[in-house]
């Protein structure tokens, strides 16, 4: 390979890098993918992947119609987390590898901005298993929700706004949480209660509200 030789990765990966290229649009034409994941545990080095729940956002509305959930089969497991996620190692779902389900969730993202709850976490985990398969990290831009309240209510405290917490302040109802879908889908509510708020403050509403918060 010559000094100067372009790297080469995988069709799935190049055609996630190209989406790239497109021009910016206008907030309101945004996608915005709101996503989640599950996990064998809090170590992203370490831990695993066992789920991904994604839900479309656009012209702030949810589209249901537009929306990615996937079962990762791993053979390192830890029986004691499944009280929270309640994924077992076999199961009945359909579980997919490491890989299939990391193309699946990059040709689902391409390059729409990226919303998750405390979103150092799952970016992380998503992360590592791009590294785990010689790739580079996310390139999307990502929103993450706990921070976004806090930008839009003006919050000084050092509170660490949970999930729940910001579900009981906008009176959201906590079906099917800690799945990934549907802590995705409580994510997204949570996301256009707080765009909401920030429409109120600001004339016009432009993607730089958004971003720039991870």
């Amino acid at each position: 390979m010559g000094l100067f030789s372009k790297q080469t990765y995988p069709d799935f990966f190049e055609k996630y890098l190209q989406s790239f290229q497109t021009k910016k649009q206008d907030v309101k034409d945004t996608r915005f993918v709101v996503f989640d994941t599950e996990t064998t545990g809090l170590d992203s080095k370490n831990d695993r992947l066992l789920s991904i729940g994604c839900v479309a956002v656009k012209n702030f509305s949810i589209s249901i119609s537009d929306q990615l959930e996937i079962y990762v089969y791993q053979e390192e497991f830890k029986k004691e987390t499944v009280k929270i996620h309640g994924l077992l190692k076999h199961g009945t779902f359909t579980k997919i590898d490491e890989l299939k389900a990391l193309k699946a969730f990059l040709n689902y993202v391409q390059n729409s901005i990226l919303v998750a709850h405390h979103a150092a976490f799952d970016i992380s985990m998503i992360n590592e298993v791009l590294k785990r398969n010689n790739l580079p990290k996310l390139k999307n831009k990502v929103i993450d929700t706990a921070l976004l309240y806090k930008k839009s209510k003006y919050v000084k405290d050092e509170k660490h706004y949970s999930l729940d917490d910001l579900c009981r302040l906008f009176n959201l109802k906590m079906h099917d949480r800690h799945t990934a879908s549907g802590d995705a889908y409580l994510t997204a509510l949570v996301f256009l209660k707080i765009s909401k708020l920030l429409k109120a403050k600001k004339k016009k509403l432009q993607l730089r509200h958004f971003i720039g918060w991870f």
